[in-house]
């Protein structure tokens, strides 16, 4: 399963033999069951988590009592709360397991060690934050230029097997509207 990992990373960094061997020893697969949390708001972040297999998603409860889900990790995703992680501050965030999904944890701690040990690392993390912030701002971007049918098809098309994966609810909060509103696109009703 570390393969996994190791297999992403050299889509954007070629690691020496030796460099995966320290990288491999300190990696361990965990599996979280479906619906469990491992983050909830008001704590601290410690870890990241690399989606080997399965389903995650980061939430927040906003003033109406409501989930409204902001980002899904799917297989070969990273999934932590950024803000948390780097700076030890309480999480905003809810992140918790859409489906019994396999993840590689790292903690902070041994980030920063694995980071000094193998500089190229920097890069890896560089570049998936980068491409993680890309995908936020085309959200963000979706979220204000399209209709909320108009993000149903495009997500839709995008991602046709997810949309299968993730319970309906989810989904529409992620699109930002009801789980009623999704049943009448569904439907053919809009």
């Amino acid at each position: 399963m570390q393969d996994a990992l190791i297999h992403h990373i050299q889509k954007f960094v070629q690691l020496e033999s030796h460099e995966i061997d320290v990288l491999e020893s300190c990696l361990g697969l965990s599996q979280i069951k479906k619906k469990e949390h491992v983050l909830q708001e008001g704590q601290i972040c410690n870890t990241m988590y690399f989606v080997v297999k399965g389903c995650m998603r980061q939430y927040i409860i906003n003033s109406k009592g409501t989930e409204q889900t902001l980002q899904f990790g799917i297989e070969n995703w990273w999934i932590t709360d950024y803000l948390s992680y780097h700076n030890h501050v309480p999480s905003h965030f809810y992140i918790q397991a859409v489906e019994t999904t396999d993840v590689i944890a790292i903690e902070k701690s041994v980030l920063d060690s694995l980071l000094i040990q193998i500089p190229k690392l920097e890069k890896y993390f560089r570049i998936v934050a980068q491409k993680a912030f890309g995908a936020a701002q085309m959200r963000i971007k979706f979220l204000f230029t399209m209709s909320a049918e108009e993000r149903y098809n495009h997500f839709k098309n995008l991602q046709p097997d997810f949309v299968q994966r993730v319970p309906q609810y989810m989904l529409a909060s992620y699109l930002d509207f009801s789980a009623e509103f999704m049943s009448k696109i569904r439907a053919g009703k809009v």
